[in-house]
């Protein structure tokens, strides 16, 4: 087992009760390093709040990661073990920032973007992923508008409009989660996500056919069998 670093981060406290609360980003980060040999050696867990969070002077946590990162990879071949996180932008929003640690030579490891992917193409995929966060969220501006405006005379059309958007956010936010499973039958993955207290865009537990709808969205649905995802 090769020893690795595990970072988790919320940005505000009323994360910990989301699908990217500490506790599903510690599954989807154990779940990952199980299953690619890496061996969890210590784990910092951060809470940041206001502004200024992309310096690392205001992150003692993952500065405190990066210094035990270093001193686990002392005389291995890149000079420092690496810190796994769940998803880029638990790391940072920010992509001036994300390249300034690569500098650091350390390895960052993101579960949904696999093990082999190195410092070069991780600051091409959060350069993207900025991007795409920009249109996620004006896609859902615009579809609440519009299911807001015309919610009179549609009635039940709006609010399904209205909740369709918000379920389109919740999946990409549970995408870090959901990767490591996609092999999985959907209904298993729904007890898995039950298990882990991962809820459903309104609060409920997981059914298959939710777990496939989900999948759907994330575009995961060809990798899935679903025949199991039946209900019985």
């Amino acid at each position: 087992m090769l020893p690795a670093v595990s970072y988790i981060r919320v940005s505000k406290p009323k994360q910990g009760r989301s699908g990217l609360g500490l506790e599903a980003q510690q599954a989807a980060i154990r779940s990952f390093c199980a299953q690619h040999g890496y061996s969890i050696e210590a784990e910092y867990r951060e809470i940041e709040t206001g502004k200024g969070a992309d310096a690392l002077e205001r992150r003692p946590e993952l500065a405190g990661a990066m210094k035990q990162a270093r001193k686990l990879g002392r005389g291995g071949k890149s000079g420092a073990a690496p810190i796994v996180i769940a998803k880029l932008d638990r790391l940072s929003r920010d992509v001036h920032f994300i390249s300034g640690l690569m500098v650091q030579r350390i390895p960052f490891i993101v579960t949904e973007l696999g093990p082999d992917v190195d410092p070069f193409m991780l600051h091409i995929h959060a350069a993207v992923a900025e991007k795409e966060r920009e249109r996620i969220a004006q896609r859902t501006r615009e579809a609440l508008a519009a299911a807001k405006a015309r919610g009179q005379m549609l009635g039940n059309a709006a609010i399904g409009q209205s909740r369709k958007a918000e379920a389109d956010l919740h999946a990409e936010q549970l995408r870090p989660i959901i990767a490591p499973l996609r092999a999985l039958p959907a209904k298993r993955i729904s007890v898995i996500l039950n298990e882990r207290g991962v809820t459903t865009p309104r609060g409920g537990k997981w059914q298959a056919t939710q777990v496939i709808r989900m999948l759907n969205r994330l575009h995961f649905a060809g990798d899935i069998p679903l025949t199991p995802a039946r209900p019985t």
